[in-house]
């Protein structure tokens, strides 16, 4: 795609607004395909042949270990190979890995399924067929579409996932995320735009030569550490949450009124904060109360996850934290980052989500069964470690309120990419500025205080 300064600025164009759309969509699906299972897998894992807890909790966050070894690499191999390319085969090692889950009559199967799911690593490589279809200055917008659609994919599948168990059984699910993956395959070639050209973008994807660099900074490795903790809680709670709430005395066919009961009401903790968070400059303060929130839902569970109520107070107060740390984490990482590593971090971060996952996973599993199928433990370990977080949370320092322009500067030699980066840096507001000549893009960091980014193209227009 062109990215012409002379073309119309005001608004994203229709290209670009169906690149968003489509592969917001694509990964949309995938990620249903995912989250689908975890409110259900636990019970269905149960009675499979050869089933342990600690297989139990493999099977429920393996995919995790996968795709955190693979995302990046898929990414990488884009670059050489193409990105359609690339988010295809992943698609189909995805569905591979569905019909695999589906077939299987013991743990074992659902595991080796599970596993070939998370293989199809797509994340990066939809990211950076995004970053080529979209202008600079509208691809922080775009970007956001994703969040929104992982976190709407997210909701809508905690739901809908013990729903369909009722209708199709969790092998009829694994055969509906297959069918999902071929869906979004026609997507990707009918509807995704093809890009004109491929480029490394420093905003959207990960440099293996700046992760060094990028692993030594404090404070993206507390939100890195976060990001592990949150997702490790998640997936060990879920190891138990279903057979609580069997336990308790509701059947499994009736499991979604209580998530949908639940994530309608965190909906309601979580709204207020993100304004708090973000427009009253309070990001630290309600971050903070977000972990503190998980560290009570888990002390909740621990002392009620007798009660069917107190599994549900539990859970709405989970996932009120839970959805508030997930909108303000990947801002986090945009204002802390260094601009020109802001891919590179992201694809740490993304990792550490996933190998969070993982370990979850089998923790929760490893330490149901240790305890002689006893499910309070667990949320004993959530505690300490969301604990734990908390203490290296308070430490960080209070995040800018800043935002990250891409401009488009094209082909300049060393002398005028020094001059135009010192009179960029002139102005007010600016923090930081970083010329990426391979990118043709000026990545330039400001406050408040700038009063408008016309003044940042004018620096880059004048000749």
């Amino acid at each position: 795609m062109s990215h012409d300064g002379g073309r119309e600025k005001s608004g994203m164009l229709p290209v670009e607004k169906r690149a968003a759309g489509s592969l917001a969509a694509i990964f949309g699906l995938r990620m249903l395909g995912l989250f689908m299972l975890l409110p259900i897998l636990a019970l269905y894992a149960e009675d499979l042949e050869g089933s342990t807890p600690l297989l139990m909790g493999l099977a429920l966050g393996i995919y995790g270990l996968t795709q955190a070894l693979l995302q990046i690499p898929f990414g990488m191999l884009s670059d050489r190979y193409g990105r359609k390319i690339m988010i295809a085969i992943g698609l189909l090692i995805f569905a591979v890995g569905s019909v695999v889950a589906a077939m299987a009559t013991t743990i074992e199967g659902v595991i080796l399924g599970r596993a070939i799911q998370g293989a199809g690593a797509i994340a990066a490589a939809t990211m950076a067929l995004l970053a080529d279809l979209t202008r600079e200055e509208f691809r922080t917008k775009a970007m956001a579409t994703f969040g929104i659609t992982i976190g709407m994919s997210f909701t809508l599948a905690i739901v809908l996932g013990p729903i369909l168990n009722s209708f199709i059984g969790v092998s009829g699910i694994f055969w509906l995320t297959g069918i999902l993956a071929l869906l979004a395959l026609v997507v990707l070639y009918k509807v995704v735009p093809t890009p004109t050209h491929l480029h490394m973008h420093h905003d959207a994807e990960c440099d293996i030569a700046q992760c060094s660099s990028v692993l030594k900074e404090g404070e993206l490795l507390r939100l890195n550490f976060g990001i592990f903790v949150l997702h490790l809680i998640l997936t060990a709670i879920f190891v138990v949450i279903p057979i609580g709430l069997v336990d308790s005395g509701l059947v499994a066919s009736d499991h979604w009124m209580v998530y949908l009961g639940v994530v309608v009401l965190a909906m309601g903790i979580m709204v207020p904060l993100v304004i708090q968070a973000e427009s009253k400059g309070k990001m630290k303060e309600m971050f903070t109360l977000a972990i503190a929130l998980v560290i009570l839902s888990q002390l909740t569970l621990l002392q009620f996850s007798g009660s069917l109520w107190g599994i549900v107070i539990a859970l709405i107060i989970f996932f009120g934290g839970f959805n508030l740390l997930e909108a303000t984490l990947p801002s986090l990482i945009s204002k802390i980052a260094p601009v020109d590593k802001k891919g590179t971090a992201m694809g740490i971060y993304t990792s550490s989500q996933f190998f969070g996952a993982f370990l979850g996973g089998v923790s929760g599993g490893w330490i149901y069964g240790w305890f002689d199928k006893d499910i309070t433990p667990i949320f004993l370990l959530s505690a300490g470690l969301a604990t734990i977080w908390l203490v290296i949370a308070l430490g960080m320092k209070r995040p800018q309120v800043v935002r990250t322009h891409l401009l488009n500067v094209g082909e300049v030699g060393d002398d005028r990419a020094a001059e135009m980066t010192q009179k960029l840096r002139e102005i007010t507001g600016v923090i930081e500025v970083v010329i990426i000549r391979d990118d043709q893009v000026a990545y330039v960091k400001a406050n408040n205080d700038l009063e408008d980014r016309k003044v940042l193209e004018e620096v880059i227009a004048t000749r």
